[in-house]
């Protein structure tokens, strides 16, 4: 049987995790460009860089909550046998998704927070062309929390899947006697 209080730790994380994403889509940085005092050159001003930090705690609560379900389930590999069937075909394709959706997730919430913190240092002189002042696009951090959200479904349906295949493994087909109860 799936341990409730195990789902429900992932659950909290994925939930903030999912939180801490669409919070770093809102918060993006976004840039102006101004003018020095003495009107030489253009520059790049960036505003608030807490998305950077949002998106770190994404990551990091995503990655709890993985770290979590695959202790839990010792990965899918290591311990007892599980039981052939519906459940254990089931857990493996959802342990396979689980990892898919969980790196493409890491990878929008960790490139959209390296994104976020880099702020062009340069600067154009007035004559020139202004200068470009990049910014994280709209949308990765939106992606990342999209792909939370269902890791943090498919996680739990993988556990789900993989402690019943656990919990009711009959190693040698069921009882090793013979049934003589009905020639009595």
């Amino acid at each position: 049987m799936a341990s409730k209080l195990l789902m429900g730790v992932v659950f909290i994380f994925d939930v903030i995790a999912f939180g801490l994403a669409v919070a770093a889509e809102q918060r993006r940085s976004t840039a102006t460009i101004q003018q020095d005092s003495e009107v030489d050159y253009n520059y790049c001003v960036y505003d608030s860089d807490i998305a950077t930090g949002f998106g770190v705690g994404a990551f990091l609560f995503l990655m709890a909550s993985q770290v979590l379900i695959m202790v839990a389930s010792r990965c899918f590999c290591c311990g007892k046998a599980l039981n052939p069937g519906g459940s254990r075909a089931c857990a493996v394709l959802l342990f396979i998704i689980c990892w898919v959706l969980f790196f493409i997730a890491e990878v929008c919430l960790l490139a959209g927070s390296v994104r976020n913190a880099y702020h062009t240092k340069y600067r154009t002189i007035f004559s020139e062309s202004p200068p470009s002042c990049q910014t994280v696009r709209k949308g990765v951090f939106a992606a990342g929390a999209a792909f939370v959200f269902f890791t943090g479904i498919v996680s739990e349906f993988y556990y789900a899947s993989y402690s019943k295949a656990r919990g009711n493994f009959l190693p040698y087909g069921g009882e090793a006697n013979v049934g003589l109860a009905t020639y009595k």
